[in-house]
This record gives structure tokens, C-alpha cells and sequence, in this order.
């Protein structure tokens, strides 16, 4: 690829964890990659300005108005400020790493525009439900998420016909195998500390309680059309398998690798081309041990809540 036919990328929600990494991917791609607009809500209002003098992009929003007077020379400020980006700026990939049900106006708008929408902001899928599906255009929405990309990846192994069920992994967070009564005493502090994965606070704190697992559930069942009973969780703490497809057949196709968001972003973003180097594979070479166990709905209710 040339670099006058680099992919143009829109990041929405750069300063966090996931737009920071995505921004490294491109910086180390240069010859796919290419960012074209900045987009956050406010929170570091610091990084934004240094990530556009590292990357020399002139397009930037920020939601809140106070945050982009720190920032300087935004193109848009305040509400609506990154739909409007998004409207306004030509990419051929939309990377919406925003947090929470705000991301939702974005999603449609990227998906308005025929821009690939790279989709690490699963609120807005499970908030606008069949609104979201049916704006998108079949193939238009590719996931961000460690297991959903592990699905994207292993349904490629057969025809929607064939497929027998689908597999999401969870570590089972910091509170694997405590009881109900021993979390009642947990704390913040304990709740933040996820044993396998950088993110950002909300999905790290919503890890903790398997929230994040329940609205990957439902993200599942709209992205792939699934039905909910089948469509199951276990609890794999080592995070290298991050889901699987079980097909008609009894075949089970399994994505595997070490823990490292950057694999499915580069992925997200070069779909369906893979990006070359973009994490570490696994190394059979040592030994390792993988395991395997039911996820405790009792303590944990939150995946059979979202069913």
C-alpha cells in the first residue's frame, strides 16, 4: 500500500486507552495508517494537545467547551461537537473508542457516512440495539473488543449456517472464586486492579463485576446475529483465548494470543487485512498452562441478567 492510499482514520475518544494504542498502531504503520481527526470529551485536556503536535492533525473535537479552550484552536467545541467531526471530516475508518451511551450519535453518524466504523464503544451497540443494526451496512461495523474480534476471526472458519455456538472468555477479574459475602467488603482499589488486562476505569470497573461480560453478551447477539441461548461464557483466567466458535460438526476454532489490545485495533482498523508485528503470538516453546471453568452466575449474575 502506498502511502497515497493509506487508510484515513478518525479517532473518537484518543486520549483514552484504547485511542492512545490506536494512535501508536498508526504511528508505527505509517505506510497503512494514516490519522485524520482527534476527538475526546475533555477529561486530559493536555494529552489531546500533545497527541495533535505529535501527529500533526488539524481536525480535533472536544465535548467539553471548557476543556478545548485549555486545548487551543479545536475545530469543534462542546455538544455535538464530535457528531460533528464526524460528518465533516472524509475517513475511510471511524474508530469510536468513546466510553459509555454518548458514543451512540457517533456510531450512527460514522455509519451514515459508508466509513468503516472500528467499534470499541459497545454502549452505543447495546443502547441503540436494532437502531445501530439496522443503520449499518452488512460487513460496515467491525468489533474492537478482544472477543468479539476473536469471533469476527473464528467465523471465517464456516457459513452462518454451520455454526453451532459461540464461546465468549472472561478472566473472571480480580474477584474470581470469592463468595458473595467476601464482596461486600471489596473496595475500589481492589476492584481497579484487573489481573491480565490494561483499559480504561469504566470497563476495568465493570470487568470486576462481569457487567462488561453481560454487555458483551448482548453485543454478540447484535453483531452476529446469534440467538442468546447459544451463546455461552466461561471464565479462562490466563486471557489467551479470547472466544470460540463451535461449529455443527463438533469443530471448535479457538483465536489465541497474549493479552494486547493492540492486536484486535490493528485488525479493527486494517480489516480484513491483518497489520504485520502488531503484538507478540503465543510461545508453544514453553510450557503454559490453559484453563477452563463455569463462570459463578450466583455471585456473578450480571451475564444471566443480560440474557
Amino acid at each position: 500500500m502506498s502511502r497515497t492510499n493509506r487508510l484515513r482514520v478518525l479517532i473518537l475518544g484518543s486520549t483514552g486507552s484504547i485511542g492512545t494504542q490506536a494512535l501508536e498502531v498508526i504511528a508505527a504503520n505509517p505506510d497503512r495508517f494514516e490519522a485524520v481527526g482527534l476527538a475526546a470529551g475533555g477529561g486530559n485536556p493536555e494529552l489531546l494537545a500533545r497527541q495533535r503536535a505529535e501527529t500533526s492533525v488539524t481536525n480535533i473535537a472536544v465535548a467539553d467547551a471548557a476543556a478545548a479552550e485549555k486545548v487551543g484552536d479545536v475545530t469543534y467545541s462542546g455538544p455535538g461537537a464530535v457528531t460533528r467531526l464526524v460528518e465533516n471530516v472524509e475517513a475511510d475508518v471511524v474508530l469510536n473508542a468513546l466510553v459509555g451511551a454518548l458514543g451512540l450519535e457517533p456510531t450512527l453518524a460514522a455509519l451514515a457516512t459508508g466509513a468503516r466504523l472500528a467499534l470499541a464503544n459497545k454502549e452505543s451497540l447495546v443502547a441503540g440495539g436494532p437502531l445501530v443494526v439496522k443503520a449499518a451496512q452488512p460487513g460496515q461495523i467491525v468489533p474492537v473488543d478482544s472477543e468479539h474480534s476473536a469471533l469476527a476471526q473464528c467465523l471465517r472458519s464456516g457459513g452462518a449456517q454451520e455454526v453451532a455456538k459461540l464461546v465468549l472468555t472472561a478472566s473472571g477479574g480480580p474477584f474470581r472464586g470469592w463468595s458473595a459475602a467476601e464482596l461486600d467488603a471489596v473496595t475500589p482499589e481492589q476492584a481497579g486492579a484487573h489481573p491480565t488486562w490494561n483499559m480504561g476505569p469504566m470497563n476495568t470497573l465493570n470487568s470486576a463485576s462481569l457487567v462488561n461480560k453481560g454487555l458483551e453478551l448482548i453485543e454478540t447477539h447484535l453483531l452476529f446475529g446469534v440467538p442468546y441461548d447459544r451463546i455461552e461464557a466461561v471464565v479462562h483466567p490466563q486471557s489467551i483465548v479470547h472466544s470460540m466458535v463451535t461449529f455443527v460438526d463438533g469443530s471448535t476454532i479457538a483465536q489465541a494470543s497474549p493479552p494486547d489490545m493492540k492486536l484486535p485495533i490493528s485488525l479493527a482498523l486494517g480489516w480484513p487485512d491483518r497489520v504485520a508485528g502488531a503484538a507478540a503470538a503465543c510461545d508453544f516453546g514453553t510450557a503454559s498452562t490453559w484453563t477452563f471453568e463455569p463462570l459463578d452466575a450466583a455471585v456473578f449474575p450480571a451475564v444471566d441478567l443480560a440474557r
